[in-house]
């Protein structure tokens, strides 16, 4: 039998956390286990209203682990990740679905942590100090922290950030593969390039080799051609009933290329 245990604060639920036990947010992944009798002995949530905060601090914008993503898409001052929450499932999953819970959500879900990663987003961890890069935490999936926030650079322009998932049923289907870039640049070069993917490892994972051949480079047509010819580099992705490993590797610089030129056409 499973247990429901509210705290008023997120300190509180922290403390509360142990063996046998699950942060409740949104439920859209939790709850299917719990439905299925395979889910954790307890759930612990809090009425924190902090988890629901969204705050702008200069140019890092700090979201709250349970901001959903409806919430997101209602935020004119979020429009960069608009594209990015549009993609997480249905309307019902939007209205439910948060933050901190698309984080740890395993494949073929988490498409936004792998914005968040592409982004050089920071979480801030309840009853720690301080933040940890996002993708240092995909490497803790098996046995995730509590999350209180996610601290995440704002782009300087609509041409800087991109997001691509890849899916069989659209509009809302599960993706195959997705795609995340950061390009920002400094006199028409590309300065601190990020690229993350999604089920292309384990978890969320920088692709290092295509952020190496658009280090430095302007984003046109030959820059992009070396980018994709890179895009597979340190990559595992698994074979599953969506697409097989070597589907996945073939494609990487295909879908890779599509982003980067849309990017390019700003």
């Amino acid at each position: 039998m499973t247990t429901v245990e509210t705290f008023p604060t997120l300190a509180e639920a922290a403390r509360a956390m142990g063996s046998g036990a699950a942060f409740f947010g949104g439920g859209t992944v939790l709850m299917r286990d719990v439905n299925a009798g395979e889910g954790p002995q307890r759930l612990v949530r809090s009425a924190d209203p902090a988890l629901k905060e969204i705050r702008a601090q200069g140019e890092i914008v700090r979201l709250g682990a349970g901001v959903t993503m409806a919430r997101i898409l209602a935020e004119r001052d979020l429009a960069f990740l608009h594209p990015v929450a549009r993609q997480i499932g249905g309307p019902q999953v939007r209205n439910m679905g948060t933050v901190g819970g698309n984080l740890f959500a395993p494949h073929p879900y988490g498409d936004f942590a792998v914005a968040l990663i592409a982004l050089g987003a920071r979480a801030v961890l309840a009853g720690q100090g301080g933040a940890r890069p996002v993708e240092e935490l995909m490497r803790e999936r098996a046995r995730p922290p509590l999350v209180a926030a996610v601290e995440i650079p704002r782009p300087r322009s609509g041409r800087e950030f991109g997001f691509l998932k890849v899916s069989r049923v659209k509009p809302k289907g599960v993706s195959v593969l997705s795609i995340a870039a950061f390009l920002p640049a400094e006199g028409g070069r590309i300065r601190g390039a990020r690229v993350a993917w999604g089920a292309m490892g384990p978890a969320p994972m920088r692709g290092q080799g295509a952020e190496r051949a658009l280090e430095g480079g302007a984003l046109d047509a030959a820059t992009i051609a070396r980018a994709a010819a890179q895009a597979a580099e340190g990559l595992d992705p698994p074979t599953d009933a969506l697409a097989s490993t070597w589907y996945r590797k073939e494609m990487a610089g295909v879908h890779l290329r599509r982003l980067l030129e849309r990017m390019e056409r700003g």
